[in-house]
């Protein structure tokens, strides 16, 4: 078996509980792993959502440990590195007004069109995040045990992303989270992140070692799975916790 020398997470369900901050023995596994190799989070959330749920909880992680951590938001769509001062972008994906437009009114319309269009959110439906629109069907701020229930076999993700897909031919329309549908330039998905982080770093894809929660055809990790990279599926921060104490022993 290769030598594994960079290990990269999803975020959300894998590192830390939806829209949360990351728990402190997370933090003190993570900090662990930069001793060692690199490390990256690669999941559908802004860059914001990385410094709140990861960076700011890193504790004093000198800039030797964050110059071996490598973040890409939404998706992969953004791409950045330590410089020594702060997380400059290497690249950004970005969307043209025209298409951020087309992508939005195209998943309003079809979310009311399919009845999925919740009349009383918790926060906006819909986020413009730069290199990704995002569609929350229960809003940005919603209760994780209401998002879980929402549509737990993917049916009604699956239904949205269909449709919105057949609208936006120029564009990536995948499921996201579990009530989340994401946007993004053809083409650019996790694997494209995982591929970016081999042009970058100049570590093959055979050295790494990725923990994600949907790993299932159709999940948003899938891709990462499909691309050949070493992937474990986990249910929860704490399963992952679990299971990094277990890689720590062999690195």
């Amino acid at each position: 078996m290769n030598p594994t020398r960079l290990v990269a997470f999803d975020l959300d369900d894998t590192l830390a509980p939806s829209k949360g901050a990351i728990d402190p023995r997370i933090a003190r596994l993570l900090r662990a792993l930069l001793q060692t190799v690199e490390v990256a989070i690669i999941s559908g959330g802004n860059e914001d959502q990385f410094r709140r749920q990861v960076i700011a909880q890193l504790g004093d992680a000198d800039a030797a440990e964050l110059g071996r951590l490598h973040l890409l938001p939404t998706c992969g769509t953004r791409y950045l590195r330590h410089d020594g001062t702060d997380f400059a972008a290497v690249y950004a994906h970005d969307l043209s007004p025209e298409e951020k437009d087309a992508a939005l009114t195209a998943l309003r319309e079809e979310a009311e069109r399919l009845g999925l269009w919740e009349p009383e959110p918790w926060g906006p439906i819909l986020e413009d995040r730069g290199s990704q629109i995002t569609f929350s069907a229960l809003g940005q701020q919603a209760p994780r045990e209401a998002k879980h229930a929402w549509d737990p076999d993917g049916t009604k993700r699956g239904a949205l992303r269909d449709a919105v897909a057949a609208r936006l031919p120029g564009l990536e329309v995948r499921s996201g989270g579990s009530t989340s549908i994401d946007i993004t330039r053809a083409g650019i998905d996790k694997a494209y992140g995982m591929s970016a982080l081999t042009e970058h770093t100049g570590i093959p894809l055979a050295d790494m070692l990725f923990y994600g929660d949907r790993l299932d055809v159709g999940g948003n990790d899938y891709p990462v799975l499909a691309l050949g990279v070493r992937s474990i599926a986990v249910e929860g921060w704490e399963d992952t916790a679990d299971k990094l104490d277990e890689l720590l022993t062999t690195l």
